[in-house]
């Protein structure tokens, strides 16, 4: 049914259109935890939920085949996918990551993997021969996070899958800020690409979620036993608000990546804004790079202001943005890195990557561009303002 369909299309027009049982247009929710079987010698297809459900299962069809793989998997949170795949590792083996990666996954290779034995090295990936030479004997992963949080770094997916496949390793890429409506790293030669669900893909602000997709069914079976085992599956109702998300993504993602656009152009240009990180700009580093691997920008940028305290007063003076963790919303969300998303790393490591404490990440959601760059230029004049009626009570 979706060939010579386009992506926006294919959102809503796949093999869950409609309830084959009773033509309704939306996935029923089954909230079952087990299943009636017909006899010891005949078990059906489902038998208890942590193993298969169908509405989890739906979902991780849909994904599977936005992201052009064989399998999908859906998972209670985007940390719980993350580490599930991350288990597919074993004692002794090594990870060559990026180094500005989301503060969770730093958590989860630097507090945990190190328990098991499990090594890795951070290393900036848009320097190809500092990932090469990162590699050692006992490499089993090359991990991506392309555009990085919260910097925006371009890592070129084809030139690392590449190199991953040389040595003899995986490459997983969190897909997160691009989704498959503007990225598909499986079609570069990734094995394995992650979403926190929670963002663009549900893209409301309300349920927590986690997915994978493979393109090579010997993983597949890997990441589905550990699945079962682990245990970290999504709940049949979060399912359910994934796929009514992804249905209008193309339209959000649109709009949103429209507006980032213009705010970043905006911020460049002001003189409160030391910097702006946004493959959007032609001055970003990896313009060219992203330009060649995704077909669009994506919705979320960073800036960061001439100091600390500047940043504290513009967090209080703007009124649309949401100050709140996450990203990826019909609304527009700024975020403190340093005591947000990286709180996991040290100030030397958040240092050591250029995460300053006067930079924001803004995910620009859906409003109209021209009240947010307003909200923003008053908030800024308020900002300096205030700092300067400090000075001269000083």
């Amino acid at each position: 049914m979706s060939e010579g369909l386009s992506f926006d299309t294919l959102l809503l027009h796949n093999k869950h259109k409609f309830d084959p049982a009773t033509g309704g247009v939306s996935v029923p929710i089954q909230h079952a935890s087990t299943y009636h079987q017909l006899s010891a010698d005949n078990f059906g297809k489902y038998d208890y939920s942590r193993s298969l459900n169908p509405t989890r299962e739906a979902l991780e069809e849909i994904i599977a085949e936005l992201e052009g793989g064989t399998r999908g998997f859906a998972f209670s949170s985007g940390m719980a996918a993350i580490s599930t795949a991350f288990l597919l590792l074993s004692q002794g083996d090594h990870i060559v990551i990026a180094e500005d990666v989301y503060g969770g996954s730093f958590r989860m290779v630097t507090q945990v993997l190190t328990r098991f034995g499990i090594q890795h090295t951070f290393v900036d990936m848009t320097d190809i021969e500092a990932v090469e030479k990162a590699i050692q004997h006992n490499t089993t992963l090359l991990y991506v996070e392309t555009p990085s949080n919260p910097l925006l770094k371009v890592t070129d997916i084809k030139a690392v899958s590449s190199l991953a496949k040389r040595h003899g390793a995986y490459t997983f890429v969190d897909n997160t800020f691009m989704t498959p409506f503007l990225q598909r790293p499986l079609d570069l030669g990734a094995d394995l690409v992650l979403h926190s669900a929670t963002k663009f893909l549900s893209g409301h602000s309300d349920t927590v979620a986690g997915l994978a997709v493979v393109k090579d069914e010997e993983l597949a079976n890997r990441l589905y036993s550990l699945q079962n085992s682990f245990g970290a599956v999504l709940g049949v109702q979060d399912a359910w608000l994934v796929m009514r998300g992804i249905k209008t993504l193309s339209v959000r993602m649109k709009q949103s990546q429209e507006n980032a656009m213009k705010v970043a152009s905006f911020l460049k240009e002001h003189s409160f804004v030391r910097k702006v990180y946004y493959p959007g700009l032609e001055e970003h580093p990896q313009h060219e790079t992203h330009k060649s691997q995704a077909s669009g920008p994506g919705a979320v940028l960073s800036f960061e202001l001439q100091s600390e305290e500047l940043l504290k007063k513009f967090i209080h003076y703007t009124q649309l943005p949401v100050f709140a963790v996450s990203l990826g919303a019909v609304e527009s969300i700024l975020s403190y890195p340093a005591k947000m998303s990286h709180a996991a790393m040290s100030e030397t490591e958040r240092a050591k990557r250029g995460i300053s404490d006067s930079l924001l990440r803004l995910s620009v959601g859906i409003e109209g561009a021209g009240d947010l760059i307003n909200d923003f230029r008053l908030a800024l004049e308020l900002s300096r303002n205030t700092s300067r009626i400090e000075e001269d009570v000083r």
